[in-house]
């Protein structure tokens, strides 16, 4: 069986580019994310594999919960997915989409992982420190992880900045015993 983002990448492709013709990438980002939601809720799972539950009746019920005001494209790509019984891969969709709404934005999401909490100006801080250094809008995301005992992790799709003061402390071990 092929992989979900495998299955999911055309669906989302299809999207983005209906989104950016229109000049409606955040609208279609929050249909996504809100379709997403509610195929993701226990009592929809359960009917999106019942027999008795057709596709036209699945895409009503998450047209209906995902949006009130959806135009008929939005409809029509909700219909197709349900037709093809891919409804069940839209939390991978809307994932997919927000990654080229991203690229196309210009905008990366960073975790910065520390080992105490952060202040807003510290976070002001890094965030345009890696602006400057990856040339694009940043999202600062903050997590706390009291084991790295100081410094912090800055973790931006692969790349992996490791300041923290654990790493530093495990390396000077492995020098000294190598």
């Amino acid at each position: 069986m092929a992989d979900r983002s495998t299955i999911a990448r055309p669906y989302a492709k299809a999207a983005f580019r209906q989104a950016q013709a229109s000049s409606q990438l955040d609208r279609w980002s929050t249909l996504l994310d809100r379709a997403a939601a509610t195929v993701a809720d226990a009592r929809v799972a359960s009917l999106i594999g019942d027999p008795r539950v057709t596709p036209a009746q699945l895409a009503e019920l998450v047209t209906s919960v995902a949006g009130e005001n959806l135009n008929e494209q939005e409809r029509n790509y909700l219909r197709v997915l349900a037709d093809n019984r891919r409804l069940r891969i839209l939390p991978d969709i809307a994932r997919l989409f927000q990654a080229m709404k991203d690229d196309a934005e210009g905008t990366v999401d960073v975790t910065v992982t520390s080992a105490a909490s952060m202040q807003d100006s510290e976070r002001d801080t890094i965030a345009a420190s890696l602006t400057k250094r990856f040339g694009r809008k940043v999202r600062v995301h903050t997590e706390v992880d009291p084991s790295l005992i100081g410094g912090a992790v800055v973790r931006a799709g692969d790349l992996v900045i490791d300041g923290s003061i654990k790493s530093r402390l495990e390396r000077m071990a492995f020098e000294l015993t190598a």
